[in-house]
């Protein structure tokens, strides 16, 4: 298996020179599961992707999950190159949330007066679009995906990606502190080699110590990322989602700390390429 990152911060993109190294893009990850290719989310990282894709001078074929249908997951669609060619394939994969399916969900983002063309008007690649349940384990190729419903408001999916003995878990957008949720999510990851865990917060930033108090709004903390690792017991711990407005010398800082707990952990980055 290979991931690549191609968009790790959260909320909403944060270029510029102080956010150079760790990168600007909303989420976006790649999953290369040999001759497969799985792409979850299609935050503005996506349009790199896309351009790669395209690059590469052949027909895509591609599986998209969507984790959940917040603009920082999605603002990426409309730019992703290879959705407007015909001879690509895709199967977007979301869950249903509102009485609307993730076809109609998607399809909703672009119209007007929010965006001047619409999906149905201009996407030109061949697309399924399918409805998950959080109970449901898909075959995609010589992968498996599952999926677990993880705490966020308006509802997210988390993902796990299971390929020739390696295991990859996708935890974007998750808030710490469910007595239900919190155990569900340990198992779910129980023993992956990658963990990429939501880790927007400090503690005293996610309790107020420093500013507002972010407690409510969907997201963890770093300290909550080094015990959900430890819980489940997985070998890397890959911190993602970061804070818009951590630049990169914060994020070198942050990294620190978690590395008292977890030598191993990383923090995403742009063109981060993890071979497993």
């Amino acid at each position: 298996m290979e991931v690549r990152f191609w968009g790790v911060r959260g909320s909403i993109p944060a270029p510029g020179p102080q956010t150079k190294r760790y990168g600007g893009n909303t989420p976006c990850v790649e999953v290369r599961c040999g001759d497969e290719l799985l792409i979850f989310d299609l935050g503005s990282g996506a349009r790199a992707l896309g351009d790669s894709l395209l690059a590469e001078r052949k027909p895509v074929r591609a599986s998209i999950f969507i984790s959940h249908y917040h603009y920082d997951h999605l603002q990426g669609l409309p730019f992703f190159g290879p959705i407007f060619v015909p001879a690509n394939a895709f199967t977007v994969y979301g869950s249903p949330r509102n009485g609307q399916t993730v076809k109609q969900i998607l399809s909703g983002q672009m119209v007007q007066p929010y965006f001047p063309v619409t999906a149905e008007g201009v996407f030109r690649a061949q697309l399924t679009y399918k409805d998950l349940s959080p109970a449901e384990t898909l075959e995609v190729g010589p992968a498996k995906v599952s999926m677990l419903e993880l705490n966020h408001p308006g509802g997210n999916l988390g993902y796990r990606v299971d390929c020739e003995g390696r295991s990859v878990v996708y935890a974007t957008d998750v808030e710490h502190g469910s007595s239900t949720l919190d155990p569900a999510l340990f198992e779910f990851a129980r023993g992956a080699d990658l963990l990429i865990y939501d880790s927007m917060y400090t503690d005293d930033e996610y309790h107020g110590r420093h500013g507002p108090a972010r407690t409510g709004w969907g997201h963890s903390t770093w300290q909550a990322a080094v015990h959900a690792a430890d819980e489940a017991e997985v070998k890397t711990l890959v911190l993602f989602h970061h804070d818009p407005g951590r630049d990169d010398a914060a994020m070198d800082k942050l990294l620190r700390q978690v590395r008292k707990h977890r030598p191993e952990a990383i923090a995403a980055q742009e063109s981060m390429v993890l071979k497993l």
